[in-house]
């Protein structure tokens, strides 16, 4: 992906990485269009950057990615990137049998991105260039036990971004995954977003957008701090697994 010239989507982009990515790429000369639920997240997100445009979309809701990718179709047609960054994180104790948090997880953050890539495959398929940027995880590859769903949709969204990166292969369309370690952010509430074990979100983005810049063809963009979570499958995983989570789980109690 190419960092200046285009007309991006971002999803969740009215806080947390989704803000800094939209706020960084406005700054590098794209057209940017932030997507959320909120609509006063998004109105004080526009305010303070200029330039920048909103458009309330729900990831729950078919209906409403449906429409929210039609509406942003019409009102800004060179649409060429969509960044799936909108995600929900909640904790859950499997012992109580409850399956509203995994539901919710699901629907948001993998039947999200599936829906709406669906939603606008064919009028990427007629740009001469463009990019597909879905927001995995390092806990998709190591998952926290304090939440699982979380860490399975990751997990799903990795799989499904390789396949299809492979089914569009032959297209102008570049598929990229953007793989984040545990980032300062409010996703799990405000106190998350001072946690001294999460790497601060200026640092991420500063990283991120030096690997996009310099490895534009990238699949795969990795910080060094997730990597341990990236292929910890190529050493003791099960001691890697042990220790990650004893370790949080720790900070967490």
């Amino acid at each position: 992906m190419e960092l200046t010239g285009n007309t991006i989507l971002i999803t969740g982009g009215g806080s947390g990485i989704g803000r800094a990515m939209a706020e960084a790429l406005l700054a590098a000369g794209n057209q940017v269009i932030i997507a959320g639920r909120r609509k006063e997240v998004l109105d004080e997100t526009i305010a303070a950057n200029p330039g920048m445009h909103a458009i309330v979309m729900d990831m729950d809701s078919h209906d409403s990615i449906l429409s929210g990718a039609q509406t942003v179709i019409q009102r800004w047609p060179a649409l060429n990137v969509v960044i799936h960054n909108a995600g929900i994180m909640r904790r859950e104790d499997l012992k109580r049998g409850d399956v509203t948090v995994a539901e919710a997880e699901i629907t948001t953050n993998l039947l999200g991105p599936i829906r709406l890539t669906a939603a606008l495959i064919e009028h990427f398929l007629a740009q001469p260039h463009a990019a597909i940027l879905t927001v995995s995880s390092g806990l998709a590859f190591v998952p926290l036990s304090l939440t699982p769903a979380y860490c399975a949709t990751k997990a799903a969204i990795h799989s499904w971004t390789q396949s299809l990166r492979y089914q569009l292969r032959d297209t102008a369309i570049q598929v990229t995954e953007l793989v984040p370690p545990l980032v300062q952010t409010e996703l799990m509430g405000r106190q998350h977003a001072t946690n001294p074990a999460a790497m601060p979100l200026a640092e991420y983005m500063q990283e991120t957008l030096q690997i996009l810049q310099e490895q534009p063809d990238t699949a795969e963009v990795l910080v060094e701090r997730v990597k341990p979570q990236r292929f910890a499958a190529r050493g003791d995983y099960t001691a890697f697994y042990q220790a990650f989570n004893d370790r949080l789980a720790g900070q967490n109690n």
